[in-house]
């Protein structure tokens, strides 16, 4: 029996979790503040604490320390419903074990309530990340989407693991890149991002890996390649989708050995670097066409993080909106506004271009406004949707359609079935990849009672 302390305001959150955490056979206790938990840490060696961020008093993160001083072995799980990427990163870095995201399933924080409790030992608090500037690289959003995006920063920021950056064109891939740079070890080293698809396919070799003196005309002196000028820092391989079949071989060698070879020289040489990559290409579609190595996409999706598009991170849209006149009013002297018709309107626009069409939309807008209010007549008309989002829904259809032709002549009363079994699974498992296993986020998604979910999953035994 594990003794396990939980730290809300909220009472029904503190009694709820209390009550799931019984069932499984530990003693939890509840309580409403930092304060009155460390009281009864005082006194009891808990071996898990459940800590939320924003207490009235004395909050979640000042009480880490304390907790960690009056049990040093417990396990710390940070819970917030409005937390930032430095909130995140400050509350990995100071040893909290997860970061678990307001409102979140019951069965997701008992399942990782066991796995702290079944870690080997409390890892120790490593020091404090810098906090990240105000300004072109800082992430902005309160969106559940972007509540996920930075635990997920947090967590592998501070490790040494290839991490593969997945979204639509501009979503801010480089600046997730950026920020995993920033709050890991590698921060004092440079980083480099590297666009695959802008080098020249006969360049590219001795661009990324360097050159021997006279390994070809022009070759009047040794060069080092852009990994060995990143010594100690992080490459980002940007469009890694568009990198040609021999280019990819080479990669993973260096990837693998952390070695690469000049042209012209015989001897490998070492390169000490963290490698991010980043695409807006289908990778697995990729493979099976056979233009991309499967042994290089393991090698780089050790640790995978997908951006989603702005059209469904529309709650955001206000305040990058805001931070973009900011920044426009910070060079120009001239502060502006956005009205509420204008935020209206730019919440229901498609966005196609992601976050990169969002700001020239608001430069655009205030450049027409000229230092009054934004209004709808001053944005400029949204960009038709073209490549970004093809039209799934038509081939869909046609291969359903397609699907109940060849099917339904020998089927004896079983073809719904057969169709729900064909369709329900992986629909219940992209939801879930892509809500991080909350599945009252997915059940509310799919309009369907948890319980009906809980029963779905079992029947397809989906994890």
């Amino acid at each position: 029996m594990s003794e396990i302390l939980i730290v809300d305001d909220e009472a029904a959150i503190g009694w709820t979790l209390r009550e799931a955490l019984a069932d499984e056979g530990h003693r939890a206790r509840a309580v409403a503040s930092a304060e009155e938990g460390l009281e009864f840490a005082r006194g009891t060696p808990f071996d898990a604490i459940v800590l939320d961020i924003r207490l009235p008093g004395m909050d979640g993160l000042a009480a880490m320390s304390a907790f960690r001083e009056l049990n040093p072995a417990a396990a710390i799980i940070m819970i917030t419903a409005f937390g930032s990427l430095e909130t995140a990163v400050r509350a990995m870095a100071a040893g909290a074990y997860d970061y678990l995201v307001k409102p979140f399933d019951l069965d997701q924080a008992v399942g990782l309530v066991k796995r702290a409790l079944a870690r080997p030992s409390a890892d120790a608090a490593g020091s404090p990340a810098p906090a990240a500037s105000v300004g072109e690289e800082t992430l902005l959003g309160r969106s559940r989407a972007m509540q996920d995006l930075y635990r997920a920063i947090a967590l592998v920021a501070p490790t040494e693991v290839p991490v593969l950056i997945t979204g639509e064109s501009g979503t801010g891939k480089e600046l997730v890149a950026r920020a995993i740079h920033r709050h890991g070890p590698r921060r004092a080293g440079p980083f480099l991002p590297i666009c695959l698809s802008a080098l020249s396919p006969n360049l590219v070799e001795r661009e990324l890996f360097g050159h021997k003196r006279g390994s070809f005309t022009g070759a009047t002196e040794d060069r080092k390649g852009l990994f060995e000028l990143a010594a100690g820092g992080t490459v980002l391989l940007d469009e890694i989708g568009d990198a040609p079949l021999n280019l990819q071989v080479m990669l993973l060698r260096a990837i693998e050995q952390r070695e690469a070879t000049p042209v012209g020289d015989a001897r490998p040489r070492q390169v000490d670097i963290r490698v991010l990559a980043a695409t807006n290409r289908p990778l697995k579609e990729l493979m099976e066409a056979g233009q991309f190595r499967e042994d290089l996409f393991f090698r780089l999706g050790v640790f995978q993080i997908h951006l989603p598009p702005l059209r469904d991170r529309r709650d955001d849209i206000e305040e990058l909106a805001q931070s973009f006149l900011a920044r426009i009013g910070g060079r120009t002297g001239e502060a502006r506004a956005l009205s509420p018709a204008a935020v209206a309107e730019l919440r229901a626009r498609p966005w196609s271009g992601n976050i990169r069409e969002l700001k020239n939309t608001i430069e655009h807008a205030a450049i027409v406004a000229r230092g009054r209010a934004i209004e709808p007549a001053d944005l400029p008309p949204p960009q038709p949707l073209g490549s970004q989002t093809p039209d799934i829904e038509t081939d869909l259809r046609s291969q359903l359609a397609a699907w109940a032709r060849r099917n339904h002549a020998d089927a004896n009363g079983d073809l719904y079935e057969r169709f729900l079994e064909l369709t329900e699974p992986p629909l219940l498992r992209c939801l879930l990849e892509e809500h991080t296993g909350n599945r009252a986020r997915v059940a509310q998604i799919l309009g369907i009672h948890r319980g009906t979910l809980r029963e779905k999953l079992r029947r397809y035994a989906i994890e």
